[in-house]
């Protein structure tokens, strides 16, 4: 899969920008803030329609534009995908809501057809390297959990629609248990909402278990790799409601003790998951929120069993996130049959000279990648022979021919 055509119209700092694009490695170099990050920024909201650099999609629209009552940023690519041509169609529109309020909303095009966001997703696939992705290990769990949906939603048809779902679900039963808190009232009524929560939420935990144990093995071999043999790498995934059934009177397992959940199926987690929500009732009715289901899984990566988010160095941090990006591009390529568009933010400065060799002998074997970088001596003379390069300044994109 590759891009063969970008567009954009008034999105972040680009006013117009009409480019075709080789299908190999594209190096935009220019100084900071000219750009840069913000095409790369385009692609990847192609890719999963939210923005890896804002919460609000208010801000992707060029600034000028924005002034006006109605704004709209457009982003179109066409683009092939097993030897077929698409063209897919994103609008950002901001309207004035009352006297000093604005709203944004998404329209998507697919070959023409509108879609919604979890018909569209997963259609044209990206994987993205930022210095940010740093998150994934030392913040939050809804870090890696947003990384995660993100991933499988790109790969997994039908996840994002029910991840959308189940947060339906969760917002309702939770409106409803704090109802029950504060008022009382008949508590059966949680059961339909118990039922929704169930259905979905079950699901998505055995396609996370499932992911995560095929990007365990891709990642751990990335790693072995990176680390010259010294280190094994593990996902550590640990569900806020566990399916897997525990020794009498332990109540939780280690998180450095690897447990297999691949056997799990469908029922066994539906089955389960009913029966804990049941006992966990007069809890969560005293608490007023769901405490268990997937949106408060975690994901920890271990080193040696080492939790690298806690007690990980700068340079174990990098070299675990190259091996977890290298595998997430694998796993692509292995589920979808096809290479995602690859997309490097800076990411050449963050690494030393071993690591740079492996991450570009790794972008030789892809089909389209997109790098930026303020300095082109971070890369072999070599790779810039073979690659595209184009100069970005103040909004604009300049080809160049290749000495």
């Amino acid at each position: 899969m590759y891009l063969k055509h970008l567009s954009l119209t008034n999105f972040r700092n680009f006013a117009r920008l009409d480019i075709d694009v080789p299908r190999r490695a594209v190096l935009l170099v220019g100084s900071n803030a000219q750009g840069k990050t913000s095409l790369l920024e385009a692609v990847y909201f192609l890719a999963t329609f939210t923005s890896f650099q804002t919460h609000s999609d208010r801000q992707l629209v060029n600034f000028v534009a924005a002034k006006e009552n109605l704004a709209v940023a457009r982003i179109v690519a066409d683009y092939e995908r097993g030897r077929k041509a698409h063209r897919l169609e994103v609008r950002i529109i901001v309207e004035a809501v009352g006297a000093l309020g604005q709203r944004a909303r998404k329209e998507i095009l697919l070959d023409g057809v509108k879609r919604n966001v979890s018909e569209a997703i997963g259609q044209f696939n990206a994987a993205l390297f930022i210095p940010q992705m740093s998150q994934v290990l030392e913040g939050g769990p809804e870090d890696r959990r947003r990384y995660l949906n993100l991933v499988l939603a790109q790969v997994l048809p039908g996840y994002a629609k029910a991840l959308g779902d189940y947060h339906q679900s969760l917002t309702q039963r939770n409106a409803l248990l704090k109802q029950l808190a504060e008022r009382g009232g008949d508590q059966s009524q949680l059961d339909y909402w118990d039922n929704h929560l169930v259905q979905t939420g079950a699901q998505i935990i055995l396609w996370r278990i499932q992911a995560i144990h095929e990007l365990e093995r891709l990642a751990a071999r990335s790693h072995l790799g990176l680390t010259r043999g010294k280190e094994v790498l593990r996902l550590a995934y640990d569900p806020a409601y566990d399916p897997m059934p525990r020794p009498n009177g332990q109540f939780a397992l280690r998180i450095d003790v690897p447990v297999d959940r691949s056997t799990l199926d469908l029922e066994t987690i539906v089955r389960g998951y009913a029966e804990t929500l049941k006992k966990l009732r007069p809890e969560e009715i005293s608490r007023g929120v769901t405490t268990i289901g997937p949106h408060r899984d975690e994901l920890r990566l271990l080193a040696n069993g080492v939790d690298l988010g806690d007690y990980g160095s700068r340079g174990q941090v990098r070299t675990t996130l190259l091996a977890l990006k290298l595998a997430e591009v694998a796993w692509m390529k292995e589920k979808t049959g096809e290479w995602p568009v690859i997309l490097l933010d800076e990411v050449m400065a963050e690494l030393d000279a071993e690591r740079r060799a492996d991450l570009l002998a790794t972008l030789a074997d892809t089909e389209q990648s997109l790098l930026t970088t303020t300095d082109a001596n971070l890369f072999t003379g070599q790779f810039i022979q073979q690659a595209a390069l184009w100069r970005v300044h103040a909004g604009a994109v300049t080809p160049e021919e290749n000495q």
